[in-house]
């Protein structure tokens, strides 16, 4: 995802400095270049030779370091990176970033830096809860760096409150939402549904399906990657929903319908990749149904359609893209289901298939619009993800070219 982008990591002095050096190889492990730049009294934490066995680059803590490769270190990392990263930032940094002091490495690599900067504050609660702190904090803000909010927990004084530094996990994701993609959906609005809806018997049982959820969390997090504002409408699932994304959580296809048609109209894009159930319960009984010695039949009815209902209230403009899972004449149903609904295109994917279908991270699909068919080989669902966007975005401009 980050092949061949440059990051600065920029640590200060603070007992979480010593996470970074994960940070740094999850970096590596996607392909990055990575480049650490450290304040004196961060050395006191973690050696820049942790640094240097993970970048294979040399971490830079003196402004005046003649074995320096460059002659003006700050300006030639600032010129090469696509983002840097300061986290740990102590508040002795953040002052000084937010008062133009430039008296070390790391200040001077900040002052010089025309590209995104992101900052990870990390202290004691008080010292974050400072009003001379939270000062810097939004004067940085108004000036156009961004800062990640700490966690809350138990920090290393003891004490337990903001000001921790979140995970490794959640500091890469601001990296991969700032430079892993082109910003191609920039404010653009996109709706996903994911995952299986649950249609309760009694408070025991229900009737659901296999779906994990994965196709629908892939596409949100793709179109984030890109730029879009993006809702997720999710069914039950195990999934972590990706970062940066407004999720809302449901759990049967009446709550679906009603939460898709609640956020229907400020939608650019649709996709519908939620497997709904078709049908429910007729009658969910408040008490366990108990065991007997016959068979039991449960009276099933139809659930609204949230597809159909989309095409048919529509706003002028919106992309409405539908999935259809077949295990028999899967061109055909597919082709009827899209006249049917009046939507813009199918992705059908065929059950039966090797690599596609349910609860497998790869996917076999073929993209369907009224004028054209696109079939894709087995792919990782992140990669179809990316094609299904890929393609959305060329129907959308042939739609408006035909138009003009």
């Amino acid at each position: 995802m980050l092949r061949g982008k440059t990051v600065v990591l920029g640590v200060t002095g603070s007992i979480a400095a010593y996470k970074m050096a994960n940070v740094a190889s999850m970096l590596v492990k996607q392909g990055c270049e990575v480049h650490v730049v450290m304040t004196k009294n961060a050395t006191n934490f973690i050696n820049p030779i942790a640094f240097e066995s993970l970048t294979n680059t040399k971490c830079l803590v003196e402004t005046f370091d003649r074995n320096f490769q460059f002659h003006v270190a700050h300006v030639s990392l600032t010129d090469k990176a696509d983002v840097m990263l300061i986290a740990p930032a102590s508040a002795n940094v953040i002052g000084k970033i937010a008062g133009g002091i430039a008296d070390d490495m790391l200040t001077t690599t900040v002052m010089a830096c025309q590209k995104p900067v992101i900052i990870a504050p990390a202290m004691n609660t008080k010292m974050y809860e400072n009003p001379i702190l939270q000062d810097n904090l939004n004067k940085l803000r108004r000036f156009g760096y961004e800062i990640i909010e700490p966690a809350s927990g138990h920090l290393a004084c003891g004490t337990s409150g903001a000001g921790k530094m979140p995970s490794e996990e959640v500091l890469v994701s601001y990296i991969e939402r700032c430079i892993s993609k082109e910003k191609d959906l920039e404010g653009k609005h996109v709706m996903v549904t994911a995952g299986p809806t649950v249609e309760a018997i009694d408070p025991v049982r229900y009737i659901s399906n296999h779906s994990s959820g994965r196709m629908g969390y892939a596409i949100a997090k793709a179109a984030m990657l890109r730029g879009a504002k993006v809702t997720l409408i999710s069914g039950p699932s195990s999934l972590e929903p990706p970062m940066f994304v407004d999720v809302i959580k449901i759990q049967s296809a009446a709550d679906m319908y009603e939460a898709v048609m609640a956020h229907k109209d400020e939608q650019d894009i649709i996709i519908k990749a939620a497997a709904v159930a078709d049908y429910t319960p007729a009658e969910v009984s408040d008490e366990k149904v108990k065991k007997k010695d016959d068979d039991m039949a449960i009276r099933l009815t139809r659930t609204r359609d949230i597809l159909k209902a989309l095409g048919e209230n529509r706003k002028e403009g919106q992309f409405l893209c539908g999935f259809s899972m077949e295990t028999q004449n899967m061109l055909e149903n597919s082709r009827a289901k899209l006249k049917k609904k009046n939507i813009d295109m199918i992705v059908a994917n065929n059950l039966k298939e090797k690599g596609a279908g349910f609860g497998t991270e790869t996917n076999v699909v073929t993209f369907i619009t009224e004028k054209e068919e696109a079939e894709l080989p087995i792919m990782s669902k992140d990669e179809v993800a990316d094609q299904l966007l890929d393609f959305i975005l060329k129907q959308s401009r042939d739609k408006k070219d035909c138009k003009n």
